[in-house]
């Protein structure tokens, strides 16, 4: 700045008013100070900006595993939402792990961020960490900010197979002790009668007992009457989907097959995933609004910049999903159907 005020015949802290936008410095002028910054190749330091207001303007995010295609597009969501609040977001991968997880909020703290958004792993809670802390997880969570409503979303999804006339289900979660997932098959639940007849199997639990490349055993529910399979992810709904192609069994015409989460690849399988959309973009921007509502507040009240914030509130604290029907969920087969055999139908 010194450069250009030198170059301009003007004080820095003129340079510095033109740059930023305030005080009262003339059109003509503030245009003359930006030109000579391009020519110069100024770039403002944000360490700086920092150090003169407490404040990096920058928010930490934790996902829980970011090698799931969910994860990456809800890390796009919550950058786009925070960009257009003028913040930037530095991730942070807790890779499963509740101890990576608290090491990688400490690292985000270290590195001075405003705030954070947490997806945390299995539901955990976040404690004092001296800012604002924005939780995406579900709405059953406690301290849980915002998030998809996920008992909903299961509901949906059996209401609709419940109405293909399917009457006898198979359930399949992942982590017996995720928050989000026993919302999805709690909804699921919720929306059968008495006349339905539903079994659950966890994978977690399956892959310990049998090894991780082990069959789900789809083909023996199938032959005990099983017409409809709900996962809770569509990452589980296409591990099904090729185990019964590969056995033999036609989807829908034999089984329908449902997931959640309407992943990328989900429109373009065969057949055609059905799923639940989450509305990831209007999650992150009520997430990142209350955030900042919080940060703006604490910047308004103390002036060293030190928040003693718990986890935030959001305007709305739940955003429904949306059923996305496709080619994977049919009428329900009948009792007195034929079962393939294993050779090509």
């Amino acid at each position: 700045m010194s450069m250009i005020a030198d170059a301009l015949g003007v004080s820095s802290a003129t340079v510095s008013n033109a740059l930023s936008g305030k005080g009262r410095v003339s059109a003509d002028l503030v245009d003359k100070i930006r030109k000579k910054a391009d020519e110069l190749g100024y770039v403002p330091s944000n360490a700086g900006r920092a150090l003169r207001t407490g404040r990096s303007n920058v928010l930490g995010l934790v996902l829980p595993d970011i090698s799931n295609p969910l994860f990456p597009q809800i890390a796009q969501a919550m950058e786009t939402a925070a960009s257009n609040a003028g913040y930037g977001v530095l991730i942070a991968d807790s890779r499963g792990n509740v101890t990576t997880q608290t090491q990688a909020i400490s690292r985000l703290i270290e590195r001075g961020v405003d705030g954070l958004v947490v997806i945390p792993r299995r539901g955990t809670r976040i404690g004092d960490v001296g800012c604002p802390v924005a939780m995406v997880d579900t709405p059953s969570t406690p301290g849980n900010t915002v998030s998809a409503d996920h008992w909903e979303g299961g509901a949906k999804v059996a209401r609709h197979l419940v109405d293909l006339g399917h009457k006898n289900f198979l359930l399949i979660g992942h982590d017996p002790a995720s928050n989000v997932q026993n919302d999805r098959i709690g909804g699921m639940k919720s929306a059968f009668g008495r006349n339905i007849r539903h079994t659950t199997i966890w994978l977690e639990t399956l892959m310990r007992e049998r090894g991780e490349g082990a069959s789900l055993g789809l083909i023996d529910h199938v032959q005990n009457g099983v017409t409809a399979i709900a996962a809770v992810s569509d990452l589980h709904a296409l591990r099904v989907l090729t185990e019964l192609q590969t056995a033999g069994i036609k989807v829908p015409q034999q089984v329908s097959v449902t997931g959640f989460d309407d992943l990328i690849f989900s429109p373009v399988v065969t057949p055609s995933l059905t799923t639940v959309h989450m509305d990831m973009a209007r999650i992150a921007e009520l997430a990142i609004a209350a955030l900042v509502c919080e940060i703006e507040q604490a910047k308004s009240t103390a002036p060293t910049g030190k928040t003693l914030k718990r986890t935030v509130n959001a305007d709305i604290s739940k955003v429904s999903m949306e059923l996305m029907v496709r080619a994977s969920s049919g009428p329900a087969v009948s009792p007195d159907a034929p079962f393939p055999t294993g050779e090509t139908l």
